[in-house]
């Protein structure tokens, strides 16, 4: 079972049709992110002065997204280019890994920076202490190694399932819930660790960042200076619209309301999947970097080779 498991190949119908129009898009919109995202990890990479708390969680913001658009636009592009739509068992499985990995390490990035806004704005004298680089560092590399056992255990309990003649996936890529609707094996265990397991993943993240945007929300309005309330909005700006980018496209995929036409609902599902997994970690660097004096001052000081 285990060897007819591996030979399975599975048939990726987004975007079947228009190629020609398709591959210049998504290519444009691939190359876009990747440059983006290497251009802030040149930036803080390169100047002294970035390697802070606040530069490092944007580093680990721009490797997730590197990681996240990479799991799925390549194979769309050569499927694109090629008119291949087949993707084998073992290919499918590393793409649901990686990107099980990337997006939620983006989730959990998002909440590390809505706590860091948090203490730079509520408890501003305390910030060097309480936001420290090697607490960063910590926060990271638990939050690397704890999403990655979390899409290890979702592949794993992917990989025991045996899969019906049909072998048709909606999207352009595979992840876990198409991939439970093909199985003819029980997947009542891989439902629960969905929706207790993986649901915290998201959940738990969402709270953080919304708790604190309700501390940062109660500070800014006793904010008497005048220009204290542009000026908090310009430290969290960028994050919110990020955060507002992220996380709605996350809820119109996967917590849709029922009762709609099964055709509709399949073509929204779709602009909505390529909004989260590919537009969204496209426009996060630029978001950042076209409104941060520093990354722009970094960039510049690489490309003229200045040592001022």
């Amino acid at each position: 079972m285990e060897n007819q498991t591996s030979t399975y190949e599975f048939l990726l119908l987004a975007f079947s049709s228009h190629q020609d129009l398709l591959f210049p898009l998504f290519l444009a919109l691939y190359l876009a992110a990747l440059l983006g995202n290497l251009l802030i990890l040149v930036a803080v990479g390169s100047d002294p002065r970035l390697h802070t708390p606040m530069y490092v969680l944007l580093v680990s913001l721009s490797l997730a997204d590197l990681c996240f658009t990479s799991a799925t636009v390549p194979r769309l592009l050569y499927a694109l280019l090629t008119g291949d739509q087949t993707i084998t068992h073992s290919a499918c499985l590393s793409q649901v890994f990686f990107f099980l990995m990337a997006g939620n390490v983006d989730s959990y990035v998002l909440a590390a920076m809505a706590w860091d806004r948090y203490v730079a704005i509520c408890k501003p004298l305390h910030y060097p202490t309480v936001v420290t680089l090697s607490r960063c560092m910590v926060l990271l590399g638990a939050v690397w190694v704890g999403t990655a056992l979390h899409s290890l255990l979702h592949t794993a309990l992917l990989a025991r399932l045996t899969f019906c003649s049909n072998h048709a996936l909606p999207y352009f890529f595979c992840d876990i819930h198409p991939l439970l609707h093909l199985a003819c094996s029980d997947t009542s265990l891989n439902y629960m660790m969905v929706i207790f397991e993986g649901g915290s993943v998201i959940i738990l993240p969402a709270l953080c960042i919304l708790a604190s945007y309700i501390f940062i929300g109660a500070a800014v309005c006793q904010i008497r200076a005048p220009g204290g309330f542009r000026k908090a909005f310009s430290t969290c700006g960028s994050h919110l619209t990020v955060v507002i980018l992220f996380y709605g496209t996350v809820v119109s995929v996967y917590l849709q309301p029922p009762g709609e036409a099964e055709d509709q609902e399949e073509y929204q599902d779709l602009v909505a999947i390529v909004m989260f997994s590919v537009v969204a970690p496209t426009l996060n660097p630029y978001i950042y970097s076209l409104q941060n004096r520093e990354i722009k001052a970094a960039l510049a000081k690489v490309f003229t080779g200045s040592q001022g």
